[in-house]
């Protein structure tokens, strides 16, 4: 296997808090203080965290429940062993292929920890509560083609926004999956690991689990699943503190905030003084609350801290205060996390000093482009790199097109713009002896004539393009490889689950190059 590097400068739209995060980590160090390589910081981190014992003898005991017995199950049962954890919506077929990375990601910084004397475990927090159902129903994939497919999966719901990893689906589209894998080599291996998993009627919380166990054997990893009644009922003291902090809590993230932005940075979540950081579980929905005033109100309920506070088990943190709660429930000495994800804790680092006295590290996941035989060929045959596929479309398309013209015509306009810019020299000299007013028009038509001759060389291009039905064969075979979706005009999005489709989740086929999207310069 050929393997490549790339800097995530490289890639659309990321955005500066991250990039510094990566390649200039001093500029952001007031928001996350310590470097997630840093030997020293890892070890000055464990030893800041004080699990209580008998969290750690309740907390080992609610996940053998959930996991079963496990040899990192009895590790962290140990006084002094930490947790690596990271965590993802519970989406359709594991969702995005960055849900294995991060969990990669994290097993092997808790076996790279491990070895050098910080006994760590593999932590991966199930996203259960969250109720953003449109995010986690649908699934994007390819045809043996690479052409781009989306299928969805519906189920019964009352308007209502309910924790998505309850939610029951009576039909999985496992069946499409199978159909669309056959042409691909070990396609029925892997469409038999999710017809396991995706049994109809089971929950999405609980397909998502079996399948993540399926794909990982020997990863190692604990599931963690918060809406577990032991789980719930171990957060219940935390959540109860937090009602009571939520007003300073609430001021203090919004002057973090605009410390943010003030820096040049962005807010992943804006707050207002009547934001909540909470939501209620109650009769299978989570409802959002708001404050006003002294109070809580969930639509035209309202609840004093008081009540809330009474109610901790039934309580369900945001985005903001959902890693300080995972946090107090584990002793994590590292979060592995996305863009998304580490801005938000950014923002969180304030709540975590009050609620916790301690932040851990942050660690970005990894991620990887893999291509196939066929794909690394193209790429060579055309002189592609991955980032020619982050423009457009039709950028791509104009950079193979200038392989495709011949030989002796691109060298005619190499020729043809080298006798013009000599020509053009002559006169320039000529015309300023003769008055230096006229050099304004003259450089302004001199751009106008290589511009013309730009244009023609372009347009040869795409003619030759056009002609060549097998280099637009190997443009959309590329894009829907490499840059699917964003690129494609032509994704198809299935009226109903039954639609051919396949799994977004794995690559198959003989991979031989792999590119690796890592915070390496």
């Amino acid at each position: 296997m050929k393997a490549g590097c790339l800097r995530y400068t490289s890639l659309p739209a990321t955005s500066k808090l991250y990039a510094d995060f990566l390649y200039h980590f001093d500029r952001v160090r007031p928001f996350y203080h310590r470097y997630h390589a840093d030997r020293a910081a890892q070890a000055e981190v464990a030893r800041e965290i004080n699990y209580p014992p008998e969290m750690r003898h309740s907390m080992v005991a609610a996940l053998r429940k959930y996991n079963g017995d496990s040899p990192n199950l009895h590790l962290l049962a140990q006084p002094g062993t930490v947790a690596i954890v990271t965590g993802q919506q519970v989406g359709l077929f594991s969702g995005p292929s960055y849900t294995i990375h991060k969990a990669l990601t994290a097993a092997r910084m808790a076996a790279e920890l491990t070895a050098n004397g910080i006994p760590a475990v593999p932590i991966f927090w199930l996203a259960t509560e969250d109720h953003d159902f449109e995010e986690v129903s649908h699934v994007w994939s390819c045809t043996p083609a690479h052409e781009p497919l989306r299928f969805d999966v519906e189920a019964k719901a009352n308007g209502k926004p309910r924790p998505v990893g309850g939610v029951a689906v009576e039909s999985y589209p496992t069946a499409a999956l199978r159909e669309s894998l056959q042409d691909f080599p070990y396609g029925g291996d892997v469409a038999a690991l999710v017809e396991e998993a995706y049994r109809p009627g089971r929950t999405m919380g609980e397909a998502f689990a079996c399948l993540l166990k399926k794909l990982l054997p020997h990863a190692g990893l604990i599931l963690m699943d918060p809406l577990q009644p032991e789980i719930r009922a171990l957060a219940a003291p935390f959540l109860r503190e937090a009602v009571h902090a939520a007003p300073d809590l609430i001021q203090d993230v919004i002057a973090r905030n605009k410390t943010l932005e003030a820096s040049g940075y962005h807010a992943q979540v804006h707050l207002e003084d009547k934001s909540s950081l909470f939501f209620l579980l109650e009769n299978g929905e989570r409802q959002p609350l708001r404050r006003e005033g002294g109070q809580y109100a969930a639509g035209s309920r309202r609840f004093s801290a008081s009540d809330l506070q009474a109610r901790a088990a039934e309580l369900s943190p945001n985005a903001l205060l959902r890693p300080v709660m995972q946090d107090y429930l584990l002793p994590t000495l590292a979060y592995v996390g996305g863009p998304a994800e580490l801005a938000y804790l950014a923002q969180s680092e304030v709540i975590y000093r009050k609620l916790l006295g301690r932040f851990p590290l942050v660690m970005p996941r990894a991620g990887f482009t893999l291509l196939d035989a066929k794909g690394a060929k193209l790429m060579d045959r055309y002189g592609l790199h991955l980032t020619d596929f982050f423009d457009s479309s039709v950028a791509l398309r104009e950079k193979i097109a200038h392989k495709l013209v011949p030989p002796q015509l691109n060298q005619r306009f190499v020729e043809t713009r080298a006798d013009l810019t000599a020509a053009m020299a002559g006169l320039d000299a000529e015309l300023l002896a003769l008055d230096r007013t006229l050099e304004a028009a003259f450089q302004k038509s001199r751009a106008k004539i290589f511009y013309q001759l730009g244009k023609i060389e372009s347009k040869a291009a795409r003619e030759a393009l056009r002609r060549d039905g097998r280099a637009n064969a190997d443009a959309a075979y590329l894009e829907g490889l490499i840059y699917p979706i964003s690129t494609s005009k032509n994704a198809s999005t299935p009226s109903s689950p039954s639609s051919p489709s396949t799994a977004s989740t794995w690559s198959t086929g003989c991979i031989t190059r792999s590119v690796s999207i890592a915070p390496t310069t």
